[in-house]
């Protein structure tokens, strides 16, 4: 076994790739890639370190290179870019990514099998990463350290100031769903880093799982080799030269503005800061580089209303001559645009309406060139920090344009500014010192560095090459007749394993299978996932017993509870030490969204499931059906797509989503009917049994499997 750190990175959306990242392509391939990338490589070089692997979509796409389909890219010494299928081949806004993030995961677990060691951390970048490492840290029983980037609640917030309805934000944004996952990876995560102290204060503490003992703030680092002051004998590259076609006076100060085409990266207040101020535009030039582009009308329409205003503003404010706009750069170029701006004695202007950190102030700082900078974010630490500029509001255009045209005309202040950056990036902001505090973050996780191993137990389950399993109630049982198929089939295919899950209790549920003849399951998932037992002896997985119980406060939980509207607890023999279950009154009820965020506020942690208009319950963040059916998998080393399952209620939810083959029967819940129309979900006309069985022959589960096509399921 290889001794050092084994660590995950997952950040699925964008165009993720080793080299010449293609920053500010569109809103999804931005500042973030770029971290995690710089991360990964800081992360591998440091001796206590084995392997790093950056786990994101695999995108198989014309419009795009064909980096992105590659499935292993090194991009370093001990560092991977690991890319996965998850859902539609094609490349797709993170936006619409939500529906296959349970594939991905189930992706994920094949890879962590395939490696043959468990990581020692799960590091989630963004919602959607943040989504997945709640669930792939549950299924491994390893810690999650999560990093937000952007906020939903704060983006939410600025939208809203912007006018925009939270209809429109909704429609758009998948605003709550973005937000539910943030709360989700923030209940999962063990340690959240934030990349300033106003990130923590500010945006997190609106969360109702923010806890402040678990927050971390690192600054993020900058490459020093790539970025650094022009010397004396460097000569202009190509990136200076493109510039010139654009300005009648190529040799004026440059005040360099570097982002994506993006509304919150509120180019339109610079353009009007430089075009209204009186006599800026007679002593400086602007070099806005706002992404690539070949044809405005073929970017989306984020990109292509913010270039366009751009191009409309500059004409209205005759910029002609004053103005470079490329539009193509390479990564390469970009260390140069800062050196060339810092050889004008210009200075780089980040007018974001907010801003998590700012990775590009660290660079323009590195490359010694002062900065001017929105007031929100981590702009604050930065130039607390490095003392190389000054912070501005963002949406104060004429302000903006004072500031700049003070600055320019100070060349004592701009040389101390650009001193001031140089050294304080170097003394700040450097990957070495960033790795020494994360690695020491993980070691007060784990209490150490250990190793950690797939193991599995003696079990007729590695002797089963495919797995049916079925809810109980209103699934399988209600039709005698067909029960009896169902029994006969698996009896004659011994290499089938079989399992239940269910709500019932563990007696409960053997009653009922030993009433109606049922065969003898491999596999029995009771209490709505609180514990899983195996064989005739049903025996109970102890270590599933351990992983669950994590933030599992039952007594607190119970207090919370109590004397709630429309709650009355069940009955002594439905509860469990894992389970704490309620009949549920919808008419007088909370929601259940109110009851979960109520629990939140008060550091209290479940998994809240509610189905048949009537039934709620309450089990540890890592129990449920679908994460004891996912953790089976992995221990046994059974693929998903060998894998059926059948439900028919809200608490069977979980078990249908993913790569397994999931059937519906026809006497379905109404709260299960949203999950028509997903990847590899069948609705079956027949009901009970029958449904099962009906499901069993569509994807011929018993012969040579019939897997969905997931791009046309999609589509």
């Amino acid at each position: 076994m290889h001794k050092g750190r084994y660590l995950i990175l997952v950040s699925v959306h964008g165009l993720v790739r080793g080299q010449d990242l293609e920053l500010g392509r569109d809103a999804d391939t931005g500042g973030q890639i770029k971290y995690v990338v710089e991360l990964a490589r800081a992360l591998a070089k440091h001796s206590d370190v084995w392997r790093v692997d950056v786990l994101t979509r695999q995108v198989i796409d014309p419009k795009v290179s064909a980096d992105y389909a590659e499935r292993l890219e090194p991009i370093s010494d001990g560092a991977f870019i690991v890319r996965l299928p998850c859902g539609p081949r094609r490349y797709l806004r993170k936006e619409v990514l939500w529906p296959y993030l349970d594939s991905f995961t189930d992706h994920a677990l094949q890879h962590v099998r395939r490696i043959g060691r468990l990581p020692d951390v799960v590091h989630s970048h963004y919602a959607d990463a943040g989504y997945v490492g709640s669930r792939l840290s549950a299924l491994l029983g390893v810690p999650l350290v999560h990093t937000g980037h952007s906020l939903g609640r704060e983006k939410r917030r600025r939208l809203l100031e912007h006018g925009q309805s939270k209809e429109a934000i909704e429609t758009q944004y998948n605003m709550s769903q973005r937000i539910e996952a943030e709360e989700l990876a923030l209940d999962h995560a063990q340690r959240v880093i934030a990349s300033t102290q106003q990130e923590v204060d500010e945006q997190y503490a609106k969360y109702a799982n923010y806890q402040i003992e678990r927050m971390e703030v690192i600054a993020p680092g900058v490459d020093l080799e790539r970025f650094h002051p022009p010397s004396a004998d460097m000569t202009e590259g190509g990136a200076a030269e493109s510039l010139k076609p654009f300005l009648r006076y190529p040799e004026r100060p440059q005040i360099l503005a570097l982002s994506r085409a993006d509304e919150r990266k509120n180019i339109a207040t610079l353009l009007r800061a430089y075009g209204e101020h009186p006599t800026l535009r007679n002593h400086a030039n602007l070099v806005v580089i706002a992404g690539n582009r070949t044809d405005l009308a073929t970017l989306d329409r984020g990109a292509r209303t913010v270039l366009t205003d751009m191009l409309l503003s500059i004409d209205r404010y005759d910029l002609y001559g004053h103005i470079a706009y490329p539009k193509h750069h390479s990564a390469d170029d970009v260390p140069e645009y800062y050196r060339n701006a810092t050889r004008s004695r210009g200075i780089f202007v980040n007018p974001a309406l907010t801003e998590p950190f700012g990775l590009t102030l660290l660079e323009a700082a590195a490359s010694g060139l002062p900065v001017l900078a929105t007031r929100d974010g981590g702009p604050r630490d930065i130039l607390r920090l490095c003392r190389n500029g000054r912070l501005i509001d963002p949406l104060n255009a004429k302000a903006m344009g004072r500031s700049l045209a003070e600055m320019l005309r100070n060349p004592a202040h701009w040389t101390r500014w650009s001193e001031n950056g140089i050294a304080g990036v170097d003394r700040n902001y450097s990957w070495a010192a960033h790795v020494q505090k994360y690695l020491k973050v993980i070691d007060r996780l784990q209490g150490g560095k250990r190793e950690r191993k797939l193991e599995g137990k003696r079990s007729r389950m590695p002797t089963v090459d495919r797995l049916i399993v079925t809810a109980l109630d209103n699934t399988l049982l209600g039709n005698a007749e067909a029960l009896h198929r169902f029994a006969r089939e698996l009896k004659e295919h011994d290499r089938i394993g079989f399992g239940i899950a269910t709500g019932r209790s563990l007696q409960s549920a053997l009653d009922v299978i030993a009433r109606n003849n049922l065969p003898q399951p491999d596999l029995l998932i009771t209490s709505v996932g609180a514990e899983i037992h195996y064989g005739h002896q049903m025996v109970v997985d102890q270590a599933w017993a351990r992983h669950i119980d994590y933030r599992w406060e039952l007594k607190r939980l119970r207090a919370a509870l109590r004397g709630i509207p429309g709650l009355k607890l069940q009955a002594k023999a439905d509860q469990h030490p894992f389970k704490l279950s309620y009949f549920c009154d919808p008419a007088k009820a909370p929601k259940v969204r109110e009851l979960v965020r109520m629990l939140r506020e008060n550091d209290l942690h479940a998994n809240v499931t509610y189905s048949r208009n009537m039934f709620l319950d309450l089990l540890p963040i890592r129990a449920s059906k679908g994460l004891a059916l996912r953790y089976i998998c992995g221990r046994w080393g059974i693929m998903p797509d060998n894998v059926l399952v059948a439900g028919s209620c809200g608490s069977d939810e979980e078990l249908l989503r993913g790569n397994t083959l999931g059937v519906v029967v026809a006497n379905y819940s109404t709260e299960i009917e949203r999950m028509r129309n997903k990847p590899r979900i069948y609705f079956s006309a027949a009901e009970h049994a029958a449904g099962v069985l009906e499901g069993i022959q569509h994807y011929n589960f018993l012969g040579d499997i019939r897997l969905p096509d997931d791009e046309e399921m999609a589509s």
